[in-house]
């Protein structure tokens, strides 16, 4: 069933929530985009200015590796001033609730956590792009002191511990997925029995097999998005529309 009204959203939703004891929320772009981080698929995404370099060419080209760095704080400039939206607190409050049992997401902006949810709930596909680590030794590397020594010297940073090359927490293009959050995303799916995705398009794998997986599992799945996704036809509910307004009421 499609439901487009914010009234009748927030009803439906409330209904769904109010009969499942495990909640799974999986969150996309579009669950930030109210709080000013962009998102990847839009004509004038600032994301198509600044490409992400590909993890290949990070590792081998050190040329590469300062292009990426100032492609990352051109990007994280534009999106300084994002605060958590209403989503974002509407989730943590059912965290806190004991009703979303853990977040999983696409997203790399950190608002999840900055909205009060545990780190521990939080399982980040695609990494996180508040902080940077070695990859070579792994070594966490707060961006503030990058930034400075970069703006300054133009070099890419390197490891103060091992040399090695110092990039964003995040999964890059052709980075192999973190293998533990994939695990842990594969066990709080098939545990739940609501698995509610949230601003996400689902065509971004192995990600968006996670939903495919909670419905051959009998979970009811719930897809709140402001435009159609592949998934529609296998949800026990759509709701269309803006994501804030819809999960608003759970914020308090």
């Amino acid at each position: 069933m499609v439901v487009t009204g914010v009234e009748e959203a927030r009803a439906a939703l409330g209904e769904v929530i109010g009969l499942c004891g495990r909640i799974v929320a999986f969150t996309g772009a579009g669950i930030s985009t109210e709080c000013g981080v962009p998102d990847f698929r839009s004509k004038d995404s600032p994301w198509r200015r600044y490409k992400p370099i590909d993890f290949a060419l990070f590792v081998s080209d050190v040329l590469m590796r300062e292009e990426a760095w100032r492609r990352k704080f051109a990007l994280d400039d534009i999106c300084a001033s994002a605060q958590p939206g209403r989503g974002h607190y509407a989730l943590a409050n059912l965290v806190a609730n004991g009703k979303v049992s853990a977040i999983i997401t696409q997203n790399i902006d950190n608002l999840h956590q900055a909205s009060g949810v545990p780190e521990e709930r939080i399982i980040e596909l695609h990494g996180n792009g508040a902080y940077a680590r070695c990859l070579s030794c792994g070594a966490r590397y707060e961006l503030q002191p990058l930034r400075r020594d970069f703006e300054a010297s133009g070099a890419a940073p390197a490891c103060f511990e091992c040399g090695g090359a110092v990039k964003s927490a995040t999964i890059s293009f052709g980075q192999p997925m973190p293998q533990a959050a994939l695990e842990r995303a594969y066990q709080e799916t098939v545990r739940c029995d609501l698995f509610l995705a949230i601003g996400s398009s689902l065509v971004v794998y192995p990600a968006a097999s996670f939903p495919s997986l909670a419905r051959q599992r009998d979970a009811k799945l719930v897809i709140v998005n402001g435009e159609e996704t592949p998934l529609d036809s296998e949800a026990n509910l759509v709701l269309r529309g803006d994501i804030g307004d819809i999960l608003q009421p759970f914020s308090n």
